[in-house]
């Protein structure tokens, strides 16, 4: 049964992303509530256009578990940067119309995240979010480094919350030093 479960996130992960709807409070999130400790791979297109991108946001991440509110809002304002530079050239028309639609989204919370230095539950809120996007525009874009999809499930109430990491080992950023281990690996992207 677990099996099953696992092939057919893995297919409905390989679906057509051009179909998500950026624009909604969600930006297609995915149900991460399933709290299992068995994680699945996605394979995604060895790309580095998207490196500058994962840079930022793995430091920005990193802030935040280091419940470091101003540096985290210093790496927000470079990845937000990071956004601006995204060549979307390279990709197809319906690509570039997806992308488009994260960017702006994940731009709006980068930027949010680096004016709110000093409410550090207010960043990681908006951390959450970007998260998301961050994780479509890797679907598309692809990238240039195995990545994690982090889950905790007692982020936002309960409701949990994912990040990614370039690491299997679980530091997280919504709750920093109070409960540094508190999650797991939901699932790997590997490069083809």
């Amino acid at each position: 049964m677990l099996s099953l479960a696992i092939i057919s996130w893995g297919a409905f992960a390989q679906n057509d992303y051009s179909s998500m709807n950026h624009s909604e409070k969600d930006q297609g999130k995915m149900d991460m509530k399933d709290n299992s400790s068995a994680s699945a791979s996605i394979t995604v297109k060895h790309s580095k256009s998207a490196s500058a991108v994962i840079d930022r946001y793995l430091k920005l991440k990193k802030a935040l578990v280091e419940d470091n509110s101003q540096k985290a809002a210093s790496e927000s304002k470079n990845l937000f940067d990071a956004f601006a530079k995204f060549n979307l050239s390279a990709k197809s028309n319906s690509e570039q119309k997806e992308l488009s639609e994260i960017i702006e989204d994940a731009s709006e919370h980068a930027e949010h995240i680096s004016e709110n230095s000093g409410n550090l539950d207010h960043q990681r809120e908006h951390f959450e979010t970007l998260s998301n996007d961050i994780r479509d525009l890797i679907v598309i874009a692809g990238s240039d480094r195995t990545l994690y999809q982090m889950y905790c499930p007692m982020y936002n109430n309960g409701d949990g919350g994912m990040w990614l990491s370039s690491s299997i080992e679980v530091k997280n950023p919504f709750y920093g030093s109070k409960m540094m281990k508190c999650g797991s690996v939901q699932q790997e992207f590997t490069i083809k």
